[in-house]
């Protein structure tokens, strides 16, 4: 692993591209972990090694979840402060809201044509040991939730102490902390209209502070390489692949609505007259942080820094992709727990592919959306609350306990993908998207 990060280092003093080291990284990654697959199985051995590993890819996860909270707040803020953004505050924040929740609702149909066209049924699984435990455990989770009535729910996303969301406890505590910063902007514009003085004092230090945030982030994301390489060395080297093998069919129904989702997206930016090839060309690093990673909110800073680079000001860069962290997650929130529900829907009794069931569940989903948490886990409790809301059994979503961390990868780039796609729509239809900015190779805009 040593060699391996020298040479990543190397690579970089010799001003090799960021995505290029970026994918070397994952390559190496991915081959190095199979050789410890391979040499050492589930040994002790291993296990001591990944706890090494550990200190590179956990340590850069820790550190981009350090400045999530952080960033978020500041980003909300900053984007009430800038003048442009202000005058259409109304439009644009409707727009980013729309496009994150309609999207979702169309990953929740393409869950379901996907759970139907492989017949995914949920006693087709063997539950094991472990994933008895697992659904147990979802079982006594849910307790609180079941309970809960909608409106209840609707509450809990609003933030009683704000101070504590920025600790990130609370499975709501994203959304929690872009409310409270909502409420600051909106305090912010009312002062400015009678106090501008004052007003342009807040305006600076949110600035000040906002640049001083933004070079942690950088200062961070300098390291990308060196932690999708230690992520992806785990993730090849712990994986089960036996139980993915059992699963496998469930895996790749998964993988393909992911795909079919993000192949909409390249649609939707199609249509609207950009090239979707210059989008994938500049959003891969983002994407493939994400993936290896499996944070919507760690790659929260390359997100946006990749907007910038596709010619999204900066303030709609900010509510995209702040907001996409706990509304509308098109994998997490979308994809997952509609297919979730089709398979487990007969297990109750019920049909799933009635007109009426397949609706219900198309408009529980997006409604479920808000408030997920942009880390992993997050899919867990958006299918928690949409069984929950369905009253389906939700203990029998501990029965992919072990192909969770697999395709969890994969939900987590849609995320991101669809946080970017809605900033990148959002500056189209506002007419503030530069698209000669867009078209630009410039490789610096997203390199640390």
């Amino acid at each position: 692993m040593l060699a391996l990060i020298v040479g990543l280092y190397a690579l970089q003093k010799k001003h090799v591209s960021f995505s290029k080291r970026v994918f070397i990284a994952l390559g190496a990654g991915i081959i190095f972990g199979l050789v410890l697959h391979s040499a050492y199985g589930k040994s002790d051995a291993l296990k001591t090694s990944i706890d090494w590993f550990n200190i590179v890819g956990n340590g850069y996860v820790k550190l981009l979840q350090m400045v999530v909270m952080p960033l978020v707040f500041v980003s909300i803020v900053s984007a009430f402060t800038k003048m442009k953004l202000t005058q259409n505050i109304g439009k644009i924040s409707t727009l980013v809201i729309a496009l994150l929740v309609g999207t979702t609702a169309v990953s929740a149909a393409v869950g379901i044509t996907s759970a139907y066209t492989f017949n995914l049924q949920a006693g087709q699984i063997t539950q094991g040991e472990t994933e008895a435990a697992r659904a147990d455990a979802l079982v006594k989770k849910m307790e609180g939730i079941q309970d809960m009535t909608f409106p209840q729910k609707v509450v809990e996303l609003l933030p009683a102490n704000p101070f504590q969301d920025f600790t990130g406890e609370r499975a709501t505590s994203t959304i929690a902390v872009v409310i409270f910063a909502g409420f600051i902007g909106l305090a912010y514009l009312g002062v400015k209209r009678k106090n501008a003085e004052q007003a342009a004092l807040f305006a600076s230090m949110v600035d000040s502070l906002y640049a001083i945030v933004m070079r942690v982030v950088t200062i961070i994301l300098r390291l990308t390489p060196y932690g999708i390489l230690a992520i992806m060395t785990r993730v090849a080297a712990t994986s089960d692949y036996n139980a993915i093998w059992n699963l496998g069919k469930f895996v790749v129904a998964s993988y393909a609505a992911l795909i079919v989702v993000f192949i909409i997206h390249l649609l939707l930016l199609t249509v609207a007259g950009l090239n979707p090839v210059t989008y994938v060309k500049k959003s891969l690093p983002v994407l493939t942080f994400a993936f290896t990673s499996r944070t919507s909110a760690g790659a929260l800073p390359l997100n946006v820094k990749t907007q910038k680079s596709l010619g999204v000001p900066e303030g709609i860069a900010n509510f995209a992709g702040s907001l996409g962290l706990s509304i509308g997650q098109n994998g997490c929130a979308g994809v997952y727990p509609a297919m979730l529900a089709i398979m487990i829907a007969p297990t109750a009794g019920i049909d799933p592919f009635t007109p009426a069931f397949i609706l219900t569940v198309i408009a529980v989903v997006a409604i479920s959306s808000f408030g997920v948490a942009g880390v992993g886990g997050g899919a867990t409790f958006a299918a928690l609350l949409v069984l929950s809301t369905l009253n389906l059994p939700v203990g029998l979503a501990g029965l992919l306990i072990s192909v969770e961390p697999l395709i969890d990868m994969g939900r987590t780039a849609l995320n991101v993908s669809g946080s970017m796609t809605t900033g990148i729509l959002t500056s189209k239809a506002t007419k503030e998207l530069d698209t000669a900015a867009f078209h630009e190779h410039n490789e610096q805009a997203v390199e640390a």
